[in-house]
């Protein structure tokens, strides 16, 4: 494979937290992808969900669908633009591991829950918590807490951070993957991006859950195809199919007017990314970070991409039927956090073990609330339903 000057090679990566002889068969970004997929946290994406609950439906996006559709999207378009794919999928599976159950509600609720107990606390951020789980809170290995993934892959699992939060990550990591998020003083490089690789996997992220939220709000009947042509996206590629095939109606409309749209936007990125380094010209990684973004829309697909998101905001996601799930969810992860809080004897033992930095094979120096709010990170929407009745005494959500 005949690499783009500016793609991640894996010869060249920055390493490993701790070091280790590389492998006779795969790249270092390889083993990455291979440690994150047999990862436990990998496995429960299949039971936590995008926007609809788990009870919700057997056909509806869950975390697992959503990060194997970003790796697709990526891949294909990492092959044209000769960037390293194995580096994008690995990011791509493992960018949502840190998500809570119940979506962005369980982690809004979450966050609460942590500033309410401490105002000082640093609070939840999914991103955060995806690197804390390939960091340190994965148990696979005997000499090291975590998955010891590569410089390359962390950044990129690390798309967003709050600069307070990259403060404490570049104190223990200097120059390490939280370096772009913090205000730079003195002499020492200003990075302003992540890798190539790292920002397609966030503009893949983007193009698919555009998608298949689109197709999950028609399957749940709480969007139609009607209200759709709001979008000139969609409308566009939704008059393109009716051109094509005047006789198709439904599931099939539907279908290939996604599939026209995901393939325009793929193709604008790559046009659009190939004018972008064309222009940058970056000579190496390093080069990329200290540039504005590179892999990008055009400036009109980025406008559509846009209102296909504000389309999405106010029909979809503040539908009422939609709100008061998510109530109902950010309720079940307030009471587990107070009663956890409340009664530590409550959790398994092995996180019990975890307060203080107690039992030398986990990660040390954990308070009793940041061990919590693992614990709840961690757990499937099924999970976080029973546990919910175990303790409380009722079902919030059929299970």
């Amino acid at each position: 494979m005949t690499w783009a000057p500016a793609a991640c090679d894996p010869a060249l990566s920055r390493g490993r937290r701790y070091p280790e002889a590389p492998a006779p068969t795969r790249s270092d970004f390889q083993r990455d992808r291979d440690r994150i997929v047999h990862s436990t946290a990998f496995r429960r994406l299949v039971y936590k969900t995008q926007v609809f609950l788990n009870h919700e439906g057997d056909l509806f996006r869950t975390r697992l669908t959503h990060s194997l559709e970003v790796a697709q999207l990526g891949r294909s378009i990492a092959r044209t633009l000769q960037l390293n794919e194995d580096l994008v999928e690995a990011i791509a599976l493992a960018h949502d591991l840190g998500h809570t159950p119940f979506g962005h509600a369980g982690q809004d609720a979450l966050n609460a829950c942590l500033r309410a107990h401490n105002p000082a606390s640093a609070g939840f951020e999914h991103n955060l918590q995806s690197l804390r789980v390939v960091d340190a809170l994965e148990e696979s290995y005997p000499a090291y807490n975590g998955l010891n993934l590569t410089f390359e892959t962390r950044e990129g699992i690390l798309k967003h951070c709050s600069k307070r939060n990259a403060r404490h990550i570049e104190a223990r990591e200097p120059f390490g993957v939280a370096h772009r998020f913090v205000e730079q003083a003195g002499s020492g490089p200003a990075w302003r991006q992540p890798s190539l690789e790292a920002q397609l996997a966030n503009l893949a992220d983007e193009i698919a859950y555009n998608a298949h939220d689109i197709d999950d709000g028609v399957r749940s009947g709480l969007l139609s195809l009607e209200q759709l042509e709001e979008v000139a996206l969609f409308r566009q590629y939704r008059c393109e199919t009716t051109a094509a095939y005047p006789y198709l109606k439904g599931r099939r409309l539907l279908f290939e007017t996604i599939r026209r749209m995901l393939s325009a936007q793929v193709y604008d990125v790559i046009d659009a990314t190939r004018l972008t380094l064309k222009k940058a010209a970056p000579a190496n990684v390093q080069a990329v970070r200290e540039q504005g973004a590179l892999v990008c829309f055009s400036v009109q697909m980025s406008l559509q991409s846009a209102s296909l998101k504000h389309f999405l905001l106010q029909n979809l996601y503040r539908h009422a039927q939609v709100v008061e799930t998510t109530e109902a969810a950010k309720q079940v992860v307030r009471d587990l956090f107070d009663a956890y809080m409340a009664d530590p004897a409550q959790l398994p033992q092995a996180h019990i073990d975890r307060f203080d930095g107690i039992g030398a094979s986990h990660a040390a120096g954990a308070k009793p609330e940041r061990v919590v709010a693992d614990y709840i990170a961690g757990m499937t929407d099924r999970f976080a339903a029973k546990e919910h009745e175990r303790i409380m005494g009722h079902a919030v959500f059929p299970v």
